[in-house]
């Protein structure tokens, strides 16, 4: 099979262990047209990238208190995010202030800002590794501690900067997302961040994926109606998406 076929494999293996369910490997076999013997070699790509738990003839999915890690989700539905990046930062007027959230898709809109005019704080060195050569980027970063894996900044240094600084723009990524629940983020110190950030900044953008949708994590960060725009992808559910705009939330679909 070619690769478009196992990443639509590895997309609905995922989708059937959202919330910790456990699935056997032949319902999972019948789910993507495959042989047992193809999705048994899909299990192990996927627990290799932390992104499941298999057990004897079945697998689990991540709960909601488990976080998949940075560099397995960076190769996750990536051509979405790519786009999702591009709008966002077509969203961003030259000479803003700007927050940009840690995450893997708000990596994607920091790899659109390298030729703009901006002041941005990223929250993780991934975002300022990308931005650290860019000629017009007048990059600050808020200091912290630096998770591990993930390299975002966390605690009360970085929870000051919000408290004497005041950004246009913050560009939000959220590990669970919905119009009832708001945003959500695993790391309870990050989660703290995040919400000093929404309170810091005049706007805020979410950029997340349609899969974010429905889920919940540890920590919350802010309710739906305090997000401006959302900015996700075309298969976000159509239910979801009509709610949000009844509230006022701008939402893009790219």
């Amino acid at each position: 099979m070619n690769t478009v076929d196992v990443a639509k494999r590895h997309e609905l293996i995922l989708q059937s262990l959202r919330q910790g369910r456990r699935v056997g490997v032949g319902v999972l076999a019948r789910l993507v047209g495959a042989s047992e013997m193809t999705v048994r070699r899909d299990l192990g790509a996927l627990e290799r990238d932390g992104l499941l738990r298999r057990v004897r003839g079945a697998a689990v999915g991540l709960l909601t208190g488990e976080e998949t890690p940075h560099a397995a989700r960076s190769r996750q539905r990536l051509e979405a995010k790519r786009r999702i990046g591009a709008a966002v930062a077509g969203l961003l007027d030259d000479g803003e202030a700007v927050v940009l959230d840690s995450g893997t898709t708000t990596l994607e809109v920091a790899r659109r800002l390298v030729d703009r005019r901006l002041t941005v704080l990223p929250l993780s060195l991934h975002s300022a590794d990308v931005l650290r050569g860019a000629e017009h980027i007048r990059l600050v970063l808020p200091g912290g501690d630096i998770r591990p894996g993930e390299l975002a900044f966390s605690g009360p240094l970085t929870e000051h900067a919000f408290r004497i600084m005041r950004f246009d723009t913050l560009v939000l990524a959220s590990c669970g997302f919905s119009t009832r629940d708001g945003s959500y983020a695993h790391d309870l110190a990050e989660a703290a961040v995040k919400r000093a950030a929404v309170d810091a900044s005049a706007r805020v953008v979410l950029a997340v994926d349609s899969s974010k949708f429905g889920r919940t994590a540890f920590g919350r960060v802010c309710a739906a109606q305090e997000v401006d725009v959302v900015v996700t992808d075309a298969n976000a559910p159509e239910e979801e998406v009509a709610r949000l705009r009844e509230t006022g939330v701008d939402v893009r679909l790219v």
